[in-house]
């Protein structure tokens, strides 16, 4: 994917890298980076799709809709949900060099995140119950973050990947940060890819703003992308944030990750002429329209009063 200079596009609006059955097809071979990829396949009720895994492990996280997912001879059902919107969804992981094949009753859309890997690991069945959700930042940098995939909470040999949903008018991924130097215990080298949904307001389509600045470090990416549900942004290396959510309009977007490093860590350095706003945080309370929806946490704590 390159812009009419050849150079990278480091912004994918909807459509762009549609390829095949895939509404959105990001791969290292096409992106020209090493590891990271996602899909996005929409099914019609009754619809399937098979696919093999190659050298990539794969998360099968419905975005809209149930399905099953069969793999190494077992069957996963997925529930899913009615949206991103809605809640927290269960998942599927399936190892590298595998068949895959995804059916669906009622139809829907699913993001296939993934990533080159070395490690071949057992498919299996993630739960939504499982799914850790942090609430993080405060004020209007509050954001609420679907850690599904995240190193520490779910194994993998190199994905990385959660959900974050940042309420109208908020700001997230704030301060800007980067993770593009491998620095022991500092700081992990990540390529990253953005995948937005916008909520409409009164059949209004909604919007965002992406922004990655460059670090001096890899191909000085610097976008700055007005965004839009189907959307997506790459990040190989630079400061990125903030994701800003227009007024009226809650933004989710999808991180995937992975990079070389031998351990799956996600290690951030936060830009120093804004790193300051982490310490004014404490004294500011988390906006009040988080979470988005009733999680296992919320439910638990609400409980607990």
């Amino acid at each position: 994917m390159t812009n009419f200079k050849g150079e990278p596009d480091f912004y994918v609006p909807a459509g762009r890298a549609a390829d095949g059955p895939y509404a959105l097809d990001i791969d290292p071979k096409r992106v020209g980076w090493g590891y990271s990829s996602l899909r996005v396949i929409e099914l019609e009720p009754g619809g399937s799709h098979a696919f093999g895994t190659g050298e990539s492990e794969w998360i099968v996280l419905p975005l809209s809709g149930g399905c099953s997912v069969a793999a190494e001879g077992q069957t996963f059902e997925l529930h899913g949900r009615s949206g991103v919107f809605a809640g927290v969804s269960d998942f599927a992981y399936v190892p590298r060099d595998a068949e895959v094949s995804i059916v669906t009753t009622g139809g829907g859309r699913f993001a296939l995140t993934g990533a080159r890997c070395e490690r071949r690991l057992p498919a299996r069945y993630g739960p939504a119950s499982g799914v850790p959700v942090e609430l993080r930042g405060s004020g209007n940098c509050s954001r609420q973050v679907n850690n599904f995939g995240a190193a520490g909470v779910f194994e993998a040999d190199k994905l990385i990947a959660v959900e974050v949903l940042t309420p109208g008018g908020n700001w997230s991924s704030y301060p800007p940060h980067k993770h593009d130097e491998c620095r022991p215990g500092e700081e992990s080298e990540l390529e990253e890819i953005y995948y937005f949904e916008i909520a409409p307001h009164d059949g209004t389509e909604g919007l965002g703003y992406q922004r990655v600045s460059p670090s001096g470090h890899g191909r000085g990416t610097d976008v700055l992308a007005e965004v839009r549900t189907g959307d997506a942004v790459l990040i190989p290396d630079g400061w990125h944030g903030p994701s800003i959510a227009a007024p009226g309009h809650d933004m989710y977007y999808l991180n995937v990750m992975a990079g070389p490093g031998v351990d799956r860590q996600w290690l951030i350095c936060d830009h120093p002429d804004h790193a300051w706003i982490r310490g004014a945080w404490a004294d500011t309370p988390v906006d009040p329209r988080l979470p988005l929806y009733e999680t296992k946490e919320s439910a638990e704590e609400e409980g607990g009063r």
